[in-house]
Formats: structure tokens, C-alpha cells, sequence
């Protein structure tokens, strides 16, 4: 039984990997301009996500899923960090829990099934920050530099978002203070913006 649970994670992780190339390319100076073709592709790889996670459900009984929930955990946390990096590419909005879910194939309530934990649903919001403060030193790189400020603006909010929860969870406790040093970073990033005048020139050519 774990044996079989073990070899649909690699194959998920196989995948998982795949979407994160493709994502992360966005990084790159002429990345920007093909974040619609990257979403599109990725978008097309969720559904084989979509497919071994359907497999993934028939390797134990339903009423086990924490019993397993470690072999799978990891990845799950990966795969809702990639969706919630792809719609935030998309829209530049956050990807909620039931989206995730959706995107997945999975449920969101425990007892439908195979679900998404709302520890991992949050920690792979967790890891789309630090994918975002990374986003806003690049785009800088690239010339884009309104972007920062929308990243900012978003990781804020995300930050008191963080901050009203209780998290009782020690690894989800440690990613929420990395989460403290992307906010200090875009912040950083958005600093040096404003004292090179370059947010006031963007605002002027939004402007015209």
C-alpha cells in the first residue's frame, strides 16, 4: 500500500516540477511578456496533476487519508504553492482554498474524501510569497517597475491576513516568519524604487 502511495507522489512530483520550470521562467527579462502562453501551459499540466491525484485516492481506504497524509503532504504543499503562483500570474489576485481544491481535483471538506488540508492550502500560499519577493527584484531587472508595487501591496495584505491567525503549527509558524522577511524585502525593492523616482515616473506614464 505504501509502495503504491509512494510511486503516484513521485509521479506527481515529477509533474510538480515540470509546472515550477515553466512558472519560474516568468523570471527571466523577456519572461513577462509570455506570462499568458506559461499560465496556459501550466494550466494544461494541473490536469494531469488532476488525473494522479485521481489514482492517488484509490491506493488507501478514504477514513485513512492522515494516517497517509505524510507521504503525500510535501507535494500537496508544492502543488497548492503552483496553483496559487498561477493565479496570481493570471490575475494577481489570492487564489482561495476552494480554487486550489478545484484546480487539484480534490475536496475541501475532510469528510468527501481526499482534500486539502488548510495547513497545506496556507503553506503553499506561505511559499508563493517568497516566489513573489524574488517576482518583485526581478521585474526591476526587467524594466516593469509597477510591478513592485502591486507585490508589495499584496504581500502586505497577505501578512495581516497571517497575522489574525493562530498558528499552532510549528513549520507553518516558521514559513509565516519567512514570510516577515519578504515583506521586508519588497519593501526594500520598492524604497529604492521611490528615492530613484522610477514609481513617480510609472505613475506619470500610467498617467498619460
Amino acid at each position: 500500500q505504501k509502495r503504491d502511495i509512494r510511486k503516484v507522489v513521485q509521479v506527481l512530483e515529477q509533474t510538480a516540477r515540470e509546472i515550477l520550470t515553466l512558472l519560474q521562467s516568468v523570471h527571466q527579462p523577456s519572461g513577462f511578456k509570455e506570462i499568458p502562453s506559461k499560465c496556459t501551459k501550466a494550466r494544461e499540466l494541473f490536469c494531469t496533476v488532476r488525473t494522479h491525484l485521481g489514482e492517488l485516492k484509490t491506493k488507501f481506504p478514504v477514513e485513512q487519508y492522515y494516517r497517509f497524509h505524510e507521504h503525500w503532504r510535501f507535494v500537496l504543499q508544492r502543488l497548492a504553492f503552483l496553483a496559487a503562483f498561477l493565479v496570481y500570474l493570471e490575475s494577481e489576485s489570492l487564489v482561495t482554498r476552494e480554487e486550489v481544491a478545484q484546480i487539484l481535483g480534490i475536496e475541501v471538506v475532510r469528510e468527501k474524501g481526499f482534500h486539502l488540508d488548510v495547513e497545506d492550502y496556507l503553506a503553499g500560499v506561505l511559499i508563493m510569497a517568497s516566489e513573489l519577493s524574488r517576482l518583485a527584484v526581478n521585474s526591476v531587472t526587467a524594466g516593469d517597475y509597477s510591478r513592485p508595487l502591486r507585490i508589495s501591496n499584496f504581500i502586505n495584505q497577505l501578512d495581516s491576513g497571517f497575522r489574525l491567525l493562530n498558528l499552532k503549527n510549528d513549520p507553518l509558524r516558521k514559513r509565516y516568519d519567512g514570510l516577515k522577511y519578504d515583506v521586508k524585502k519588497i519593501e526594500e525593492v520598492v524604497y529604492d524604487l521611490s528615492i530613484r523616482g522610477l514609481t513617480k515616473e510609472q505613475e506619470a506614464q500610467g498617467e498619460k
